[in-house]
This record gives structure tokens, C-alpha cells and sequence, in this order.
């Protein structure tokens, strides 16, 4: 007797089914529309978020390390748009007597915003966990600030290894008589720990952000990986055709910083909520569900009101 396929051969043997069931699910969940929320939201949260982490770290590591950091790493999240956003924040720190606790509050408040709008976003597309096991109120309400000092940590651990590997540079390795300039290596594992870094945060969204389920580590490095790795060659692209190609200057006037970070985030929250959906997808597929995404949802609501 024949044993059943499992759902990677599944997958495997029909990509261009499985493909168009998950554009199907994504356009039924408004993917797009999705998208654009989040990216507003993470464009409102972005400049309070991190002016809050510095402000924070900056009692415990030297604060010009923090901004060096900083400068390195925010085009990864938003690109072209990036010197503004670090403008505001260090124009922020250099007054940052006028950082009362209310104003701290108020940044922490807005720097969470992202994060709910985000797991309400993975809500809809994770609606089969909803249905099943719904996250408990004080859970979603903690979440957001978990997440922001878990990137404090983060950010913190970047900054030491980068001040580490920013002081090799002017040192050789010396291998059989010859020696290498260390400065071109720095360089590029500065760059591989920021990709590396972003990485994590990804593949921590899609294992712990969603409702309650049972995704499989593995499956959420796959997801961080890949869409990590899509983001960086969307990126590039972005940067390219921002300083060769782009219009929005000209067409915006003194509102095209704000289009091209807007319109940054949004294709990356494309990507990050399309590969959320490529997830569900398959857990579904795993799981024997059939039902449509409209249907799922009817589903929850029922279960939510019992």
C-alpha cells in the first residue's frame, strides 16, 4: 500500500497550482489594501521607534556609536528615504531635553503601532489559527512593546559588533609572510550582520506575531530567508532606480521624500505579508483545509462570537 504524499511533494508536484492558490488567498484577503495600511503605520512608527531606542541605549553605549549604527542600517528598511529619517532622529536627540516622560510615553505608544497593525494584518491571513485558538487581549496588547525592546537588544548587540569590526580596519592578517588589509573584510561582514539581523526579524515575525499555531521553525527561517533575500534584490532595484530612472522629485515637489519612503515600505510590506500568505498557504495544505479564505473568515467571526 502506497503511502500519502506529504505536502512538500504536494507542493513540489504542482508549483504552479500552489502558486495560484496563494495570489488567489492573497487577493481575497486584500493583500494590497493590507500592505498599505501596514506601511503607513510602520512610515508613523519608524522616526519614534528608533529615537526611543537611542534615547534609551544611549545611557548605556556612546551615543555617536549608536547613530553610526543607525546610519549603516536604516536603508535597509526604508531606501532613498533614509537621510531624512536620520536627520529627524539625531535633530531630535540634540534637543533631547525636550524628551519629557510624556513625550517618551507618546513615542513608545507610536512606535507600537506597527506592530499591532502588523499582527492584526497576519490575523486575517493566519485566519485559520484564528478560527481554532484565538490569541488572548493582554497577549496582543503586550506583544508590540516585547517586540520593541527585543530590537532594542538587538540594535545594541549590532552596535558592539559593528564597533568591534570597525576596529579592525586598520589592522593585517599576516598568512605566510604576506599580509591583507582587514578593511574590505570588515566591510563586508557589516554588511552580512545587517542582512543577517534582518533576517531574524523576519523569521521572528512570522513565528511569533501570528495567532497561535503549529508552524514549524523551519518553516518560518525558510519564510525570513526567502523573503529576506527577495527585500535586499527589491532594494536594490529601488536605490537604482530612485537615483536614475524616478520622477517623484519632480512630479511631488517637497513631497517626495515622504512618496518614496511610503512607496519603499509598502513594496516591502507586499513581500513581507505575500510570503506571510505563502505560510498560511501551506499549513493549510498540511492540514487538509480546503475551505476559502471568505469562508475561514465566516468561520472565526462564528467562533469568536461563541
Amino acid at each position: 500500500m502506497a503511502r500519502p504524499r506529504g505536502t512538500w511533494h504536494k507542493v513540489s508536484a504542482q508549483p504552479g497550482a500552489f502558486a495560484l492558490q496563494v495570489l488567489k488567498a492573497f487577493q481575497k484577503n486584500q493583500g494590497l489594501l493590507l500592505s498599505g495600511a501596514l506601511a503607513y503605520y510602520i512610515l508613523l512608527s519608524v522616526i519614534p521607534l528608533f529615537t526611543f531606542l537611542l534615547l534609551m541605549l544611549s545611557h548605556v553605549i556612546d551615543e555617536t556609536a549608536l547613530l553610526a549604527t543607525l546610519r549603516r542600517y536604516i536603508g535597509l528598511i526604508i531606501p532613498g528615504d533614509s537621510a531624512a529619517v536620520l536627520a529627524q532622529i539625531r535633530n531630535i536627540l540634540e534637543h533631547r531635553e525636550v524628551a519629557s516622560w510624556v513625550v517618551l510615553i507618546a513615542m513608545l505608544f507610536f512606535s507600537s503601532l506597527a506592530f499591532s497593525v502588523l499582527e492584526s494584518a497576519l490575523s486575517i491571513i493566519f485566519v485559520h489559527r484564528v478560527r481554532h485558538k484565538p490569541r488572548p487581549l493582554f497577549v496582543s496588547l503586550l506583544l508590540p512593546y516585547v517586540y520593541i525592546i527585543l530590537l532594542g537588544v538587538g540594535f545594541l548587540v549590532m552596535t558592539v559588533m559593528a564597533s568591534l569590526l570597525q576596529s579592525m580596519r586598520d589592522d593585517q592578517l599576516v598568512l605566510l609572510g604576506r599580509g591583507w588589509s582587514l578593511d574590505k573584510l570588515s566591510v563586508v561582514l557589516l554588511y552580512l550582520i545587517g542582512l543577517a539581523g534582518l533576517i531574524l526579524v523576519l523569521t521572528s515575525i512570522y513565528l511569533v506575531i501570528p495567532p497561535r499555531g503549529r508552524i514549524r521553525p523551519r518553516h518560518a527561517l525558510v519564510g525570513g530567508i526567502s523573503v529576506g533575500l527577495l527585500w535586499e534584490a527589491t532594494r536594490h532595484i529601488l536605490l537604482w532606480y530612485f537615483s536614475t530612472l524616478s520622477v517623484v522629485g519632480v512630479v511631488y515637489g517637497s513631497l517626495a521624500t515622504t512618496i518614496v519612503g511610503l512607496l519603499s515600505l509598502e513594496i516591502a510590506s507586499i513581500i513581507l505579508l505575500f510570503g506571510a500568505q505563502v505560510i498560511a498557504e501551506y499549513e493549510r495544505l498540511q492540514d487538509g483545509d480546503t475551505g476559502s479564505p471568505a469562508e475561514l473568515k465566516t468561520d472565526a467571526a462564528r467562533a469568536e462570537v461563541r
